[in-house]
């Protein structure tokens, strides 16, 4: 049960903290011209999100090929499948914060 929570729960809280990260280094990547620290930021951020995604993904199946039918049994998996994807809308919504910072320059006003 444990690889679960880390996608669901870990993981959009990464997308809020890389948000918020990339959103305070927009001043001092403009006054180095430099997007580094930025883009290192966020390449960490999704790794670690598909990483959290992928643990409960290996736990998901897992718990498939040992269900039974009784529904006490239903409930681990089905949690499973919903950290799946929370991780992954997590790991989406990552990189499509990250698409901005290969367009725009952080000095763009």
């Amino acid at each position: 049960m444990m690889p679960n929570w880390p996608a669901l729960i870990v993981s959009p809280l990464l997308a809020l903290a890389n948000l918020t990260a990339v959103y305070a280094l927009v001043t001092p990547s403009c006054s180095r011209q430099s997007t580094g620290a930025m883009q290192w930021l966020s390449v960490a951020s999704l790794l670690l999100s598909l990483l959290f995604t992928l643990m409960a993904w290996r736990n998901q199946r897992r718990l498939a090929v040992s269900l039974p039918g009784d529904a006490a049994a239903v409930r681990p998996h089905f949690l499973a499948q919903v950290a799946v994807m929370v991780g992954l809308l997590s790991s989406l919504v990552l990189f499509a914060m990250w698409i901005p910072q290969w367009i725009v320059s952080p000095c763009v006003s």
